[in-house]
């Protein structure tokens, strides 16, 4: 009797000498974290979603910046994707074995790293057509954002198997008992991937939008400086300080809003520590990290009039009618 119920506190009962133990909680601390981590899972693909179906059908948003936008629609979306497979892991039991273990973590890698870099691409994009207004449509082509993108996600191939090249070897390797899936970051592993998937990033992004700031400030001054008549430029005045609280919210918004899912994952490598998946710091830091590609829709595409026009569109199923890719 003893041995039936130890059995069943085991996520493989017929192995119980090397099968990891359930988890316990509380039931209704359980469902009511279930509930909320599957809620946000689902609103990252239903909000991602809409933005890669805005951008793909409607042909009057098939355009440089719109196409970064939609790159990074795009990898968010999987990672709405890959959260179920983060929420199996709550209750410390991995059913899915070695190759799937190995797999999961791969795309988590391949597709937060690639959103990152779309994120970059995004803030030099603003760059150039800010700054540099005259010359973009000749800088920033269709065909020169269609090869970034490739090469964006390329990288981030390339830089995830760097990263995990511990873990390809043998990817059970630290695994305790069976029905487990964990990955250790070494230390040194770590600090790389804190330099070129945080710390590099988000200087790149600060800088440059820092920089679109700076230009649109001024000319915003321009703009009053040249209108003579009061009731202009008391208008001019009101759309050019409106324009400058833009760009700084925006520009708070996009650096704060990464910082806070990025950098609670990172603590372990500022403090000399190997990153291992198992603790629950872990989890709940990789959850936050994820929960960042929720926000993205909502700080790239949902200001823009365009999509929540092409929203309507959407929930209203006008998309269905003929001729809906030419949105009016």
């Amino acid at each position: 009797m003893m041995e039936t119920l130890e059995g069943g506190e085991l996520c493989f009962p017929q192995l119980l000498n090397t099968s990891c133990r359930k988890q316990k909680r509380p039931h209704s601390e359980a469902m009511l974290l279930y509930i909320l981590l599957s809620s946000i899972s689902l609103l990252t693909v239903v909000l991602n979603l809409l933005v890669i179906i805005s951008i793909s059908h409607y042909r009057q948003l098939h355009t440089p910046t719109n196409l970064l936008l939609l790159s990074l629609a795009v990898s968010d979306f999987i990672v709405g994707l890959l959260m179920p497979g983060q929420i199996l892991q709550i209750g410390a039991c991995w059913l899915l074995g070695d190759f799937m273990c190995a797999l999961f973590y791969y795309a988590s890698f391949i597709v937060t790293s690639s959103s990152v870099g779309n994120m970059v691409l995004i803030s030099v994009d603003r760059y150039v057509a800010i700054c540099d207004p005259l010359r973009y449509p000749t800088k920033i082509t269709q065909r020169r954002v269609q090869i970034c993108v490739c090469l964006c996600w390329v990288c981030s191939v390339f830089y995830t198997i760097l990263i995990l090249q511990d873990f390809q070897r043998q990817p059970g390797r630290y695994n305790s008992c069976y029905g487990e899936c964990m990955v250790v970051i070494t230390y040194i592993a770590g600090v790389f991937d804190l330099v070129f998937n945080v710390t590099a990033p988000i200087t790149v992004i600060i800088v440059l939008y820092m920089r679109v700031f700076v230009v649109a400030v001024s000319q915003a001054r321009a703009m009053r400086s040249h209108t003579v008549a009061v009731t202009l430029q008391r208008s001019v005045t009101v759309t050019a300080k409106k324009s400058e609280r833009k760009a700084a919210r925006t520009l708070g918004i996009v650096v704060v809003v990464f910082l806070i899912c990025f950098c609670p994952y990172y603590y372990p490598s500022l403090a000399g520590q190997d990153t291992s998946s198992s603790t629950s710091y872990s989890t709940t830091t990789i959850w936050l990290l994820f929960s960042n590609s929720c926000l993205n829709p909502v700080i790239y595409a949902f200001f823009y009039p365009w999509f929540r026009k092409a929203i309507k569109h959407i929930v209203t199923l006008q998309i269905l009618q003929p001729d809906s890719s030419y949105l009016t």
